[in-house]
């Protein structure tokens, strides 16, 4: 097992807190917005101490692939860690964004590799040839956008912003008009999504006045729609004119609770609003933006990516393993989850909700990253004593690893939290699925 050192990225949108209180030390100041733990080139976790001349994790698995993958995991990704987890901290709106299925990630890389379009260029797409999938579990309260409504339901918030343009005493826009009409007409629900998210995403001075009267109109609007007409006036404080104030009316509001969690595969798109949560994903840097961002936008790639299907909030339930643990499979093969909480005492009381040791969930590699208390790793190799905001990495060859509340904790009466990243089924199959609702 090997101890790490994990980078903060100072993204503009993360809160300046949340982090730092989460592992109880001073706030830095600036903004925190993702701390990752994996192998990432972009921020690979630093060793402590460097093995054998390797300082990073990176370096580490690229000196012996199968020895710390595994040989099934080197087999089915290659010689890298196949995910990369995150604890990110959301104190602004993120952009709207969608990742493209393992095939238009390989096709749309190839293309630009061929067409000689530079890695670091504004208007690359693909940076690499894999999906994105990601799940998010909430710490904190936890807002999300997240796929879209029935087209219905959109067209009734539409028709609330009208209703309060005409009551501010201004004539309401036609491009509004039109959009409540394309939203109840007959045609295919997904068509009538992808007709108007197609004519707000192309923008134009249209758009951008529709956008900045609708939220003056609604930014102190109650009753039913209150908190998604907040949430527009909110996201045009912060991207004025920016026609995904708009499109947000277009999606689902995810409203997480601690403990909770929603899975994002392709085509769904999404936006995180706030809260603090693990974040886990495929190692890629895959992302087309749809809106809320001054950064390149692709209008006619993200129309080939987004599923314009109306769908529910993809939940995660978790599956309770019988040791008072929690595991989240979302049907992805790149990664799993495991909620690791262990109980008070040195040894927990039959009937007790969490024990005081459990196994860490190892399918080839796993990382592990401690949020309360201080845990104890064990293995036939050895043991490493993680406190609050310390992480581990845990190689394919050292296993089976057991993590046990350390008699010495500095929180030791409320127990330790910890959580532990490792691969995902082989393949995710039906069964590991959650099953999302799918509206016809």
């Amino acid at each position: 097992m090997y101890l790490l050192r994990n980078t903060v990225r100072p993204y503009a949108w993360g809160s300046t807190t949340a982090i730092a209180e989460l592992f109880g030390r001073e706030p830095s100041g600036d903004p925190e917005a993702e701390l990752w733990i994996g192998a990432h080139p972009g921020a690979p976790s630093a060793l402590v101490p460097p093995v054998d001349g390797s300082e990073t994790l990176d370096e580490l698995i690229a000196a012996d692939p199968e020895l710390m993958l595994g040989a099934d995991t080197a087999g089915r990704f290659g010689p890298e860690l196949p995910f990369l987890a995150k604890i990110l901290a959301a104190g602004a709106p993120l952009s709207l964004q969608v990742h493209p299925t393992p095939e238009q990630a390989r096709a749309g890389y190839a293309a630009e590799e061929e067409a000689g379009v530079d890695r670091g260029a504004r208007e690359r797409n693909y940076k690499d040839g894999n999906s994105k999938p990601e799940m998010i579990l909430a710490l904190t309260p936890f807002e999300a956008l997240c796929g879209f409504r029935k087209p219905e339901d959109s067209a009734g918030l539409f028709r609330a912003v009208n209703a309060a343009v005409t009551a501010s005493g201004r004539e309401v826009p036609d491009l509004l008009e039109w959009i409540v009409a394309e939203l109840s007409s007959g045609h295919p629900a997904p068509a009538r999504l992808q007709s108007v998210f197609r004519t707000l995403i192309n923008d134009g001075e249209s758009v951008r006045e529709a956008v900045e009267l609708a939220a003056s109109a609604v930014a102190k609007l109650d009753g039913e729609y209150a908190r998604e007409m907040s949430t527009l006036a909110e996201l045009n404080g912060y991207y004025p004119g920016d026609p995904g104030v708009l499109i947000s009316l277009l999606l689902n509001r995810a409203s997480l609770q601690p403990g909770e969690a929603v899975y994002l595969p392709a085509g769904n798109v999404h936006a995180y609003l706030s809260g603090l949560g693990v974040e886990v994903m495929a190692a890629s840097d895959n992302v087309l933006r749809g809106g809320l961002t001054p950064k390149h936008i692709d209008v006619p790639e993200l129309l080939r990516t987004v599923d314009f299907r109306p769908l529910g909030v993809p939940y995660l339930a978790a599956e309770d393993t019988g040791a008072g643990q929690q595991v989240f499979r979302p049907p992805f093969e790149e990664f799993a989850l495991q909620r690791l909480e262990l109980a008070q005492g040195p040894s927990a009381a039959p009937g007790d909700p969490f024990p005081a040791e459990a196994p860490v969930l190892q399918h080839g590699p796993a990382v592990v990253i401690a949020v309360r208390g201080t845990i104890a790793l064990t293995s036939p190799a050895g043991s490493l004593t993680l406190e609050a905001g310390d992480s581990a990495f845990l190689p394919a060859s050292e296993g089976p690893v057991v993590a046990r509340l350390a008699a010495d904790s500095a929180q030791h009466d409320d127990g330790a939290l910890a959580f532990a990243v490792t691969v995902g089924s082989v393949p995710a199959g039906e069964a590991d699925a959650p099953r999302l609702d799918i509206e016809a």
